[in-house]
């Protein structure tokens, strides 16, 4: 599919446009910061694509608006008495040492240990505990992936985790591939769902078209509360940058 992409200023605010083999225009406001996407028809104008954005001024402003006040979490130290999450949920970090293996333990879904040797820096405590978030998603998200693969008619050739700057997911279409976020371990199993299911139904429609959201509405109603509470959640101070 061919495409060209560049940017162009509507009132202060930058709007990136990409052009594809579209039959309509398409506006959206992605987290974490606001940034404005189009899609557009190959043969629209960037006249015509100002005239859409100035139309919307007013809802752009909005939810870049709601974007800026979503929180974020300050620069985590790695010590005891911290606040960390795991699927939704607010847990308080204690660093425990010992001689043996690092490892990660949940205790009464109140608290996250953090066993490590003495002296461990926390730089590879902070490594410690990212392994462990990715070995939950390794085991959260295959039964999901299985379910909505059933349910939605697609065949996904592969999955990975990795740490994504503005993204909660990705799908690759032309090599059947998903990514997800590394920080969606820290949040609640809906939004988990909600983003897997997002992912698939883009190997049944490539853009975040009108035939995408009516697939969205009939496959997962209420996706929109599941989108808007993950995009309330407080966001790592080290993933997304303002």
């Amino acid at each position: 599919m061919n495409t060209e992409n560049h940017e162009i200023m509507v009132n202060g605010v930058p709007i990136r446009i990409v052009r594809k083999a579209i039959k309509n225009l398409h506006l959206g406001v992605y987290p974490p910061n606001g940034r404005v996407r189009v899609a557009a028809p190959l043969n629209v104008s960037d006249r015509a694509v100002r005239l859409a954005v100035v139309g919307k001024l007013g809802w752009i402003k909005r939810r870049r608006a709601k974007f800026s006040e979503q929180r974020r979490q300050t620069k985590r130290e790695m010590v005891s008495g911290e606040s960390h999450y795991f699927l939704g949920r607010r847990y308080r970090l204690t660093v425990v040492q010992h001689n043996g293996p690092a490892k990660v333990v949940t205790r009464n879904r109140a608290v996250i240990e953090l066993h490590v040797r003495p002296k461990t820096d926390s730089k590879r405590r902070e490594q410690v505990l990212r392994r462990w978030y990715r070995q939950q998603l390794r085991e959260i998200v295959p039964p999901l992936l299985e379910r909505w693969q059933a349910r939605l008619c697609v065949d996904l050739a592969d999955w990975g985790i990795k740490k994504m700057k503005t993204k909660w997911g990705a799908c690759n279409i032309e090599a059947r591939r998903v990514w997800l976020n590394l920080e969606l371990a820290k949040k609640p199993l809906r939004c988990i769902e909600y983003i897997v299911v997002h992912e698939l139904i883009h190997l049944r429609e490539r853009n975040h078209s009108e035939h995408f959201i009516s697939l969205m509405n009939k496959h997962l109603p209420g996706w929109r509360s599941r989108r808007d509470e993950l995009n309330a959640t407080p966001l790592a101070d080290d993933i997304w940058h303002r």
